[in-house]
């Protein structure tokens, strides 16, 4: 049974950093796609990135690149938002994702994940 745990939200002032953890247990895949999501009060839900087991490139929504950056640690089977210079207009639910087929990156949509964290709230205050 695949699960996944988002955790490390909390409350940080603009500017500031925060790093979120995406917990996997159970994925046997080793060509699948791991997408780092948010959707806030009233918004549609937001693809922040793509990451490719392939060839372990990262995609990055134009909102975030430059300041978000995933990475991973395989032994703990764990993928990490580095999330810097926060914004009041980051806050939102953040959620990390995982498909089955790596190829799901190209299509930039939430759509085709098979497995959802739970989500984990992050709150930059201004």
């Amino acid at each position: 049974d695949v699960q996944l745990q988002a955790s490390g939200g909390g409350l940080v002032q603009a500017g500031g950093s925060l790093t979120l953890s995406c917990a996997a247990s159970g994925f046997t895949s080793d060509r699948y796609a791991i997408g780092w999501f948010r959707q806030a009060p009233g918004k549609e839900r937001e693809i922040l990135s793509c990451t490719s087991s392939s060839d372990g490139s990262t995609i990055y929504a134009y909102s975030v690149k430059g300041r978000f950056t995933v990475s991973s640690d395989s032994a703990k089977n764990t993928v990490y938002l580095q999330m810097n210079s926060l914004k009041p207009e980051d806050t939102a639910v953040y959620y990390c994702a995982a498909a089955h087929d790596s190829i799901v990156c190209t299509y930039y949509s939430g759509d085709y994940y098979n497995y959802w964290g739970q989500g984990t709230q992050v709150t930059v205050s201004s």
